[in-house]
Parts: C-alpha cells; structure tokens; sequence
C-alpha cells in the first residue's frame, strides 16, 4: 500500500482550514496530518508533524506565510514543499511567495480535484507553474530593471542544452512542450531538468524560472 501524502494545512480561517481538510481527507492517497492559524504556528508545526506538503494562506496575522515559507524551505535539510494559497491569480505576493522556497501556488476557490492534483504535483517534485503566474514573474523582472540574485558565473556550470532547457522552463513550458520544441524525447528532456536542479542547487521548476530571469538568462519582453 503506497503511503499517503502527508499535508499540512496553515490558514488563520478556521473555515477554510477544515473545508480543505474535509476534501483532501476524501482523497485515498492524501492525509491532512495537521492545522496552523499563523505563519509562527507553521513553522512550529512543520518541525513537530513532517508533512510532505504545506498549504500555506499568505496573508495571515502576526507572521505571515511569506516569512513562514522562507524560514520552512530554508531548514536545513528541509523537503517539505509549499503551496502558497491566494484569493487572487495576481496576488501582489505571489511573486515574493515564490522566490521564499514556495513550490507553486492555487486560488483558494479551486474545486476540490484541482486541490488533490496540486498537492500530488507538488509531492512528486513538481511545480505548479501556470502561465499568469509566468506572466507576473515576467512583468515583475521588467518593473525591476537589472537582473539581481545569484551570479550569472552559476550558469556557466550548465552545458549549451542545459541552459537551453532552463530558458524554455523559465517561459512556463511542460517537459512534453520542451520536448517538441527540441525534438527530443520527453524522457531526455526529464533527465537534463533533474541535471539542472542539482547543479544548481535548486529545489523545482518554479526555482530554477526564478533563477533563470533573476541571472538574466531570460528577460521580459513586449513590456
């Protein structure tokens, strides 16, 4: 029997906190193993219980789920992903979410399939890269100006393709869609994302687009 995916869920509406506990408990595969009302309680929590995954609410009193994120992905040895959870597709926080550790994000009214899917993705190493949330990583990079961050010298530890791999990630692309676009198989394609995370010491695909545009490899355009 496969073990079940271990969930955490940090939210200071009580409502909220047990509508998602109810539907991910539906779910043969997932196990809501906790609850936290503030960022400090998630932190605590994360410690204490080991979840897979964290659905983490932003906006949230006293410490917020920006600091929360930054402080659980940034454990040493830390595993555990996040989901940042926002009422908005365009949440101003999004962008700061992800650049703290977060592993993707969902609106808080997806249905409850959506929700399973997410959190399995997530578990599974994947990132939940939509492409609005490409769109505001773009817009974000064009209102800041220069590339800041890590050092372009990291990108000089990928070979040609990698680094080819790494811009069309960036742009939001599917293993399939990168596939196509390079003319190889979707296998091949899996085997040089795995080959970028660990040479760049990167966590999921949602890193390594962050990565990408904060080194300036890919930069915004029509803006």
């Amino acid at each position: 029997m496969t073990t079940p995916i271990r969930v955490m869920i940090a939210d200071d509406q009580m409502m909220v906190r047990q509508g998602f506990t109810v539907l991910l408990n539906a779910q043969p595969d997932i196990e809501v193993v906790g609850q936290a009302v503030d960022g400090a309680d998630a932190v605590a929590k994360v410690a204490a219980l080991s979840p897979d995954v964290v659905l983490m609410d932003i906006r949230m009193p006293g410490m917020g789920g920006i600091e929360a994120t930054a402080r659980i992905t940034g454990a040493p040895e830390a595993t555990v992903k996040v989901l940042v959870l926002t009422t908005f597709d365009l949440d101003e926080y999004v962008y700061e979410a992800l650049r703290a550790g977060a592993s993707g994000f969902l609106l808080k009214d997806a249905s409850a399939d959506q929700l399973a899917e997410a959190v399995r993705v997530i578990a599974a190493g994947e990132a939940l890269l939509a492409p609005n949330i490409t769109k505001r990583l773009i817009t974000e990079f064009s209102r800041l100006g220069a590339p800041r961050g890590p050092s372009k010298e990291r990108l000089g530890e990928l070979t040609e393709r990698e680094t080819e791999v790494l811009a069309l990630i960036a742009q939001g692309l599917s293993n399939a869609e990168i596939a196509r676009h390079l003319l190889v198989a979707e296998q091949t394609v899996k085997t040089h994302v795995s080959r970028i995370l660990v040479k760049l010491k990167l966590r999921d695909r949602t890193q390594a687009a962050v990565f990408a545009y904060e080194t300036g490899l890919v930069r915004p355009t029509g803006y």
